[in-house]
């Protein structure tokens, strides 16, 4: 993992080294370890605040070096706004720390800690604020290798006061840590590079995941093709690497009881096929596979803290190449399903991959529920831009499950339409169907074309192709293209829903 902090949890206290973040409120107010320090420095703080101008506001923060009498070797206080409130979300002791720790990331300090003790932080939101600084601290670094020390991440542990330190732990080992990992490696297999992570790397990669305890299995074309897997076969044929199936299977609830299912997009690099994308741009494209990324990040959460359920998660894995066998806009393929479509266009094809998927994982394994993840179609960044994905789903309850988890996580979401009216843009004078829609309602034929291939059960689609890969990132805890997005939102749905 590229983060490389080590987390760790402390009855709040004055620091011992490093930097020091107090969280400081309206009218002056500070509390547990950040009291210690101002009741110590007495008018040497007063006068610092007066000076700067800072009376606890919202975004505005002032730092001390080397203060007297102290082992840290700066304290920063950051203004936090209102009046510090018992019921405080989660999410803004997570964002708190995004914030405060970013300034420090290049400073030369190696520890930081931050004083969340005294005003009754819970302890699921002191280990949420651990999340908050490692996400904040993300880095991909891993080719730059004239990178200027100044500009190096120098932090390497972030420590968290709290109240309750055994229940903060707790929380963070048990729950948001694991999960926090998953959302790293996510990161990563997006930010790699496509001569990096293409289908059998990519492939092996996960396979190193059965030392959490998963259980993995790679289906190559031979298998695939003996299946009927022609849809999603169909895709890679132009490229010389070969197409790849994983099954991660994690069996933590009761034996006998059915799973849920995880379905991902692995498109490792996406030219568009024949229906070649414009050159512009086109190495945003690494990022294809961002929906498969979730998953796999949202298994190994799962396999890190030893949920107490059964998921299957799949992934499809191709590379969509222009080449002399390449597939063909007009070609027609019959999916594993059986259902006949015929290729209009070559660059919908995260669809085909998914069809074949979703088929295969719900004939084989026959879920309670199943949800899909992709960066499926550029209309839903149209529609709802960078800030929500997109979710489609034939089932009410499913949906609103997805909701809350969208809720918990702060993997922002939001639910669109399926309707039967826009099946007829799908239709085909040649075959059941066609892969493409046209310009209308983009978003909406990608799912009402997937929904044909889930049966009767529960069933959501989540476009994340506006979420799961981004070039301006204005939420301090997503730091580079790829931001892992789905991984927390999974986590939580299958947490909140089928573990007892």
């Amino acid at each position: 993992m590229t983060d490389n902090f080590s987390v760790s949890f402390f009855n709040d206290a004055p620091a011992k080294s490093g930097a020091a973040i107090v969280p400081v409120f309206k009218g002056g107010k500070v509390y547990g370890g950040g009291a210690a320090y101002v009741e110590a420095l007495g008018d040497v703080y007063t006068k610092a605040a007066k000076a700067a101008g800072f009376k606890g506001e919202a975004g505005k923060s002032f730092t001390l070096y080397a203060p007297e009498g102290f082992k840290v070797s700066r304290l920063v206080f950051v203004g936090c706004g209102a009046e510090a409130k018992k019921d405080a979300k989660p999410f803004d002791a997570e964002m708190f720390a995004a914030k405060a720790v970013k300034p420090l990331l290049t400073s030369g300090e190696s520890t930081v800690s931050i004083h969340l003790g005294g005003f009754d932080v819970s302890a699921d939101s002191a280990a949420r604020a651990a999340v908050g600084a490692r996400l904040a601290g993300y880095r991909f670094d891993k080719y730059r290798t004239k990178l200027a020390a100044n500009k190096k991440n120098s932090v390497k542990t972030i420590k968290i006061g709290c109240d309750d330190l055994s229940k903060t732990k707790k929380a963070y080992n048990n729950f948001h840590g694991p999960i926090c990992d998953g959302t790293v490696m996510a990161r990563d297999l997006v930010n790699e590079p496509p001569n990096v992570i293409y289908p059998k790397a990519y492939a092996a990669r996960i396979k190193k995941l059965e030392s959490l305890g998963l259980k993995v299995e790679i289906l190559g074309e031979k298998k695939m093709a003996t299946l009927g897997m022609n849809a999603l076969l169909g895709v890679g044929v132009g490229s010389e690497r070969e197409s790849q199936l994983v099954v991660m299977r994690w069996m933590g609830g009761k034996k006998g009881d059915k799973p849920a299912c995880i379905v991902g997009k692995g498109v490792t690099f996406d030219t568009g096929g024949i229906s070649l994308k414009p050159g512009n741009g086109m190495w945003d494209m690494k990022g294809d596979m961002g929906g498969s990324a979730a998953v796999v990040g949202a298994m190994m959460g799962i396999a890190g803290r030893k949920a107490k359920a059964n998921v299957i998660g799949i992934v499809g894995l191709v590379e969509n190449m222009p080449d002399g066998k390449a597939q063909l806009p007009g070609d027609i393929v019959t999916s594993m399903s059986g259902q006949t479509i015929e290729v209009q266009n070559t660059d919908a094809e995260g669809r085909l991959v998914l069809c074949d998927a979703l088929h295969y994982a719900n004939e084989k394994y026959k879920p309670k529920a199943m949800i899909n993840l992709a960066t499926l179609t550029g209309a839903i960044i149209v529609a709802l831009g960078h800030e929500h994905a997109g979710v489609f789903s034939n089932n009410d309850g499913l949906a609103e499950q997805i909701a809350a988890a969208s809720d918990a996580s702060t993997e922002k979401s939001w639910r669109l339409p399926l309707s039967p009216y826009y099946n007829k843009l799908l239709d085909s004078p040649n075959a059941d169907m066609k892969n493409i829609g046209g310009r209308e309602a983009g978003s909406i034929t990608a799912a009402q074309f997937l929904q044909r291939f889930v049966g009767k059960t529960p069933w959501a689609h989540i476009d994340i192709a506006g979420t799961g890969m981004k070039n301006t990132r204005p939420d301090p805890r997503e730091t580079t293209f790829g931001t892992g997005y789905g991984v927390r939102l999974l986590n939580h749905w299958i947490a909140d829903n089928f573990e007892g």
